[in-house]
């Protein structure tokens, strides 16, 4: 019998999109919630070099990084909705955007909120180029992945599920209808396929956790 075992906290678009491809598989797991500031001892025996959530424990081997670990999912249970594009290039071209998701866009989406003054200002400008260029990358498509989702849809998942809580507690909109529309477009449709689960919070509850996060943050 297989036995898997995710790793996480209930609040990192990086393990959000773990929880959404194990349920869009159909695979049952178990969710363990890690407090990061006192990780336990079972956590660090998984993970000890980048000590990070999420990890996800297939037969007791654990896979690390939330990309790697959406790979193995789609590549270990391949039978149902498959994620990522069988041709060559079409693959190398999600891996690009996929890289770019993690390194610039996410970082940069989070730095409107968290950031003061004049760094904010900067992440706010480049949060809004890196929104266009993923607005021109859906060119009206229903997904990124075309009119399915796929691999790029569950990548840059987060921004569609917490995009909307930010807006609400920061009075900030960042994904306007009028300058965003395709993409205003994909978070509706995005936020209707994953199935519900009790291992993540929903919107409203998001809100809640994100008012006392940026709370918290701008007393530093």
């Amino acid at each position: 019998m297989e036995k898997v075992k995710l790793f996480g906290t209930s609040s990192s678009p990086f393990v959000i999109r773990i929880v959404w491809a194990l349920r869009l598989k159909g695979v049952d797991y178990e969710m363990v919630y890690e407090d990061l500031s006192n990780k336990s001892s079972e956590f660090l025996k998984y993970n000890p070099i980048y000590k990070r959530v999420p990890v996800l424990v297939h037969n007791e081997v654990p896979i690390c990084e939330s990309l790697v670990i959406l790979e193995y999912i789609d590549d270990t249970w391949k039978d149902t909705s498959p994620f990522l594009p069988q041709d060559p290039l079409s693959r190398a071209n999600t891996r690009f955007w996929e890289k770019f998701g993690d390194e610039q866009v996410l970082p940069s989406f989070y730095g409107c909120y968290i950031k003061n003054g004049k760094e904010q200002e900067e992440a706010k400008v480049t949060t809004l180029a890196n929104l266009k260029l993923l607005e021109e990358l859906l060119n009206e498509k229903k997904f990124f992945s075309g009119e399915s989702y796929g691999f790029l849809d569950l990548v840059f998942g987060w921004l569609a599920d917490c995009s909307g809580p930010l807006e609400v507690v920061s009075n900030e909109k960042l994904l306007d209808q009028d300058s965003f529309p395709n993409l205003c477009k994909w978070r509706s449709k995005f936020l209707e396929v994953p199935p519900k689960t009790k291992d993540w919070p929903d919107q409203e509850s998001l809100a809640v956790g994100y008012k006392e996060y940026l709370k918290m943050r701008q007393a530093k």
